[in-house]
């Protein structure tokens, strides 16, 4: 057989007596004792029965391509990627490395960390991973984890190798759009670096099998048989919560009261809710008179940064974790001490096409902006969008909508390829709207403050939470600025900055200590971003008036396709693109001023569907700065409303002034549109 060929038929075991004779074939060390405690659980996985015919057909494959098809739980993410490289080293390692793709930053870590010890290597050298703003990998890395978005963006840059043995895309019924396009552009054979003989595993949910075998062209699919388990049992409300953070809660405290054995995972639509419960249970359990520990309270999502992987750490016997998590959790992390799951059975997405929740989650690249999408494609040089493969097309008005909102960013050029600008803007690792902002404030002088927002707005959008006392309110009101929340933002980082990057000081006033600090590193790698593409770069004048119009200007140039006006003075806040009606944000900087509490116009940086329709990351603009940097032809195109009409007759009006006589806020304006 192939895999007795390669010598792969059998994990390293040798007896107990010859243990400290054996060497790791990856760092030529002895196995340490651990590794054989970690290699008696991996032979329990169900996926261990696999092995063998994984191996095989990983080297038969005519297409070099092999599907693995398993339930959660079953050990693909960690055993997979370790086979692998057993693969790989018996190659020699001639084709290169091999990478592990997953749709969520903190599982590639997770599962690092986790596969680095089971193979009993070194995080940072055999084995590695990629995340944002954290690249744990050196020359002799061999396995290396990887977001696959920075995965895509290594494939889409001319500065990325993106060189690979065995590419493993996991969790693909996930659907992400970057697991999606890679699988496109990989079925297409348009990657110009992709090694010769290279071998290309897919992990998925038994659900997507099908989908996934006849985009691929019925390869070899191996299937992971059941593990034993016990069938849950079911347990519904009568009616349904008013509060579901109260109801979770109640929840969990008659687990512990009931002193039920296992840990519980609890499941809540969003990052605010997650947070919110586990304060909640960190006070009440307190109280609680436990014969055993306080159970452990652990948040799973991604805002919660690499102490994440504390919901996986081995603890005392005695203390029961709470886990509180939402989609993260359904199939990039397992759990095998889970006993107990409380669902609140609802989870936040950007459209619902059906009343009951679908096997599998929801193709993103059919509710996404698809906009990153199509300048990754025109990158790619595939003149088309349309015509890349897809396991799900996309609407063709969705991506005739990204096509417009591109060329009004003045990234493609008459003919509708990338305009120069364009591609500057898909280097940079950025939403094209923000890239373009930060493109834009070279020309208006405030280099130094986008920098510091666009890392902000990416890693550290603020506040997440209600503030827990009087004290904590009024030290979130001290950083709060006149001109709304993305000068707040920039404040917020400097403090940060100036504390020396005090844990204790972000917990005082309720800020996540661990994304401002992947804010500090992604404001590096942007810095250092500008300067290898020698843009130019300006001195730091946050807090001058001068600076204040220009930061205003240049996030205008970027996002004026965001903007909304509050129709009717009670905070209705009308979107001119799409004509949704939302609220400001609860965090919002303007909730807190008594008057004017809520300006007419706003420039905003996500808009969410919840139940009241959240605006967040909002600052007030004036209507004439919209009219001077804002393409005439987007004016004229948005849907009919009176907010359209009264920037068409504030253009108008501006049009006859100009005529008479150039003003000097005009002329201002037109020297600075160069990048429009």
């Amino acid at each position: 057989m192939a895999s007795q060929r390669l010598g792969l038929a059998e994990e390293p075991g040798p007896s107990p007596g010859e243990s400290e004779l054996a060497v790791n074939p990856f760092d030529g060390l002895p196995f340490s004792s651990r590794y054989y405690k970690l290699l008696e659980q991996r032979r329990a996985l169900p996926i261990w029965a696999a092995r063998f015919i994984f191996l095989e057909q990983l080297e038969s494959s005519p297409s070099g391509v092999v599907l693995v098809s398993g339930e959660p739980g079953s050990g693909k993410s960690t055993q997979i990627p370790q086979w692998c490289a057993e693969f790989a080293l018996a190659r020699g390692f001639q084709e290169g490395r091999v990478t592990v793709t997953q749709p969520h930053p903190l599982a590639a870590l997770s599962l690092a960390m986790r596969v680095a010890d089971e193979m009993d290597l070194t995080l940072g050298h055999e084995v590695g991973y990629s995340i944002p703003q954290e690249d744990c990998t050196g020359p002799d890395t061999l396995l290396r984890f990887c977001w696959d978005r920075l995965l895509l963006q290594e494939v889409a840059s001319t500065r990325g190798s993106g060189a690979w043995g065995v590419l493993v895309l996991d969790e693909a019924q996930e659907r992400s759009v970057s697991s999606d396009l890679l699988q496109g552009l990989l079925r297409n054979a348009r990657l110009g670096n992709l090694p010769g003989d290279s071998r290309v595993v897919v992990v998925t949910d038994p659900a997507l099998e099908p989908k996934l075998q006849a985009f691929w062209g019925n390869p070899p699919i191996v299937h992971v048989p059941r593990g034993p388990g016990v069938c849950p049992t079911p347990v519904y409300r009568d009616t349904v919560p008013t509060d579901r953070v109260e109801a979770a809660c109640q929840a969990v405290l008659e687990l512990c009261t009931k002193e039920a054995p296992g840990d519980v995972l609890v499941y809540l639509p969003s990052e605010e809710e997650i947070l919110l419960c586990c304060e909640s249970l960190s006070r009440e359990v307190e109280p609680l008179a436990l014969r055993g520990p306080p159970p452990r309270v652990l948040p799973l999502h991604p805002g919660h940064g690499p102490a994440v992987q504390a919901a996986y750490e081995d603890v005392d016997l005695g203390a029961r974790r709470v886990v509180v998590t939402h989609w993260l959790a359904d199939f990039s992390f397992s759990l095998p001490s889970i006993r107990h799951v409380i669902d609140s059975g609802l989870e936040l997405r950007s459209s619902f096409l059906e009343l009951e929740a679908p096997p599998l989650p929801t193709p993103r690249i059919c509710e996404e902006n698809l906009s990153p999408l199509v300048l990754l494609l025109k990158r790619r040089q595939i003149a088309e969008p349309g015509e890349c493969h897809f396991l799900d097309r996309p609407a063709p008005e969705a991506l005739m909508q990204a096509l417009e909102d591109l060329d009004y960013l003045a990234a493609l050029d008459d003919d509708g390829n990338l305009s120069d600008l364009g591609v500057i803007l898909s280097e940079i690792p950025l939403p094209p709207e923000l890239a373009k902002a930060l493109l834009a404030s070279c020309e208006f002088d405030c280099v130094d403050e986008m920098l510091t927002l666009a890392a902000m707005l990416t890693a550290a959008p603020g506040f997440t939470h209600p503030p827990l006392s009087a004290e904590e309110a009024a030290l979130r009101r001290a950083l709060e600025h006149t001109d709304g929340d993305h000068s707040s933002l920039i404040q917020v980082y400097e403090a940060f900055i100036q504390s020396g990057a005090d844990k204790a000081w972000c917990q005082a006033r309720g800020l996540n200590w661990a994304a401002l600090c992947q804010a500090q590193k992604l404001r590096g790698e942007l810095l250092e971003l500008m300067q290898q593409i020698e843009l130019p770069l300006s001195q730091p004048a946050f807090g001058s008036e001068q600076n204040r119009r220009n930061l205003q200007k240049a996030l205008v140039s970027g996002y004026f396709l965001k903007v909304a006006r509050d129709t009717d003075g009670t905070g209705n806040y009308l979107l001119l693109t799409h004509k949704h009606v939302a609220q400001l944000s609860p965090y919002c900087c303007y909730r807190n001023r008594r008057s004017p509490a809520r300006p007419p116009w706003v420039l905003y940086h996500s808009f969410s569907i919840s139940k009241d329709n959240c605006l967040s990351i909002v600052s007030e603009i004036q209507p004439q700065m919209l009219v001077e940097l804002a393409p005439p032809y987007f004016l004229s195109n948005l849907p009919p409303s009176e907010s359209r009409d009264l920037l068409n007759q504030l253009r108008e009006e501006m049009a006859d002034s100009s005529i008479e006589s150039v003003s000097p806020s005009t002329q201002e304006f037109g020297d600075a549109c160069v990048l429009q």
